[in-house]
């Protein structure tokens, strides 16, 4: 159990979590303006990995010595920072930054998915399979699909779609190679932060490093806080949170970063909501909390 002490402290870093992470939509299609999407992607790692090793030398953090280590790293780089970021960049060409926050929100249906698909010892209970169910539909509410696709919109939601899917991935990832060998999490965020980067640094070289647009004080403050909060300070709260209140606390922060991602993509952006996806974002939370069993189903549905 957390100490009553710990409360305040976590509840803090839980809401500046939620504000970071929820803002990251906004700050993404702020960069749209002047960046390629890979360059948006390569930006953001290149000053979150600067950040966290700064934070490793002033917490005298040594980053992992274990080659196997550095070999999972790689890949939770790939899928959890390189892929995803590139491919919500590119989706929100074609989609509002509202939309694509509502759609991240999937990210816990995909993860319990892939846990269900990949660990035969997680046992697809019924409330999960509902959850997975309630949820999903959730999302074809949230993109309207009655209503169809116009123009690049189907490219920007698959886009993101593609990048929840990668989290879904590494997530379950994380957990079983990364999460218990013991290292600090200062450490690990550092050195898949950094590799990350590094992974996506010959890909901005063949795609061009010149901006598209101008790099006014607007896009560049906006790239400042993507880099340096949404993908560096968010993993030390994301971690601390954890540390004390524990990860299943920790993981519902993904119930109000669709909240504010609207928020501020209205107010600041000026950008339009339809009432189908503020609708669906509530069915893929509910259909989240069933998953996670902190909400069950009438009739005995849970085992």
């Amino acid at each position: 159990m957390v100490a009553s002490s710990d409360g305040p402290r976590w509840a803090y870093a839980f809401v500046l979590l939620a504000l970071i992470w929820g803002c990251s939509f906004a700050f993404i299609q702020v960069g749209l303006r002047a960046l390629t999407p890979v360059q948006v992607a390569t930006g953001r790692l290149c000053l979150g990995a600067g950040a966290l090793l700064i934070i490793a030398v002033v917490t005298r953090t040594r980053l992992p010595r274990s080659p196997a280590t550095w070999m999972h790293l790689t890949v939770v780089a790939a899928v959890l920072n390189a892929v995803p970021f590139t491919l919500f960049a590119y989706g929100q060409q074609h989609i509002s930054s509202v939309l694509a926050g509502i759609i991240n929100a999937a990210t816990p249906l995909a993860t319990l998915a892939v846990i269900i698909l990949a660990f035969p010892e997680e046992r697809p209970t019924r409330d999960r399979i509902a959850g997975l169910v309630v949820g999903f539909a959730g999302v074809f509410v949230v993109l309207g699909v009655w209503q169809g696709f116009t123009g690049g919109a189907l490219v920007g939601v698959l886009a993101c779609l593609g990048a929840v899917g990668s989290y879904g991935i590494a997530f379950p990832y994380a957990r079983r190679y990364l999460s218990p060998i013991g290292e600090p999490p200062i450490a690990l965020a550092a050195g898949q932060v950094s590799v990350a980067a590094l992974l996506m640094l010959p890909v901005l070289v063949l795609t061009g490093i010149e901006p598209q647009g101008d790099l006014t004080a607007t896009v560049v403050v906006a790239m400042l806080a993507l880099g340096i909060f949404s993908s560096g300070v968010a993993y030390i709260l994301n971690y601390r949170i954890v540390e004390l209140a524990g990860a299943s606390t920790a993981s519902t922060v993904t119930y109000l970063t669709p909240l504010v991602a609207a928020v501020v993509g209205v107010s600041v952006l000026g950008e339009s909501v339809s009432l189908n996806q503020p609708l669906g974002g509530a069915v893929v939370l509910a259909g989240i909390a069933v998953a996670q069993g902190r909400v069950h189903l009438p009739g005995g549905l849970t085992t």
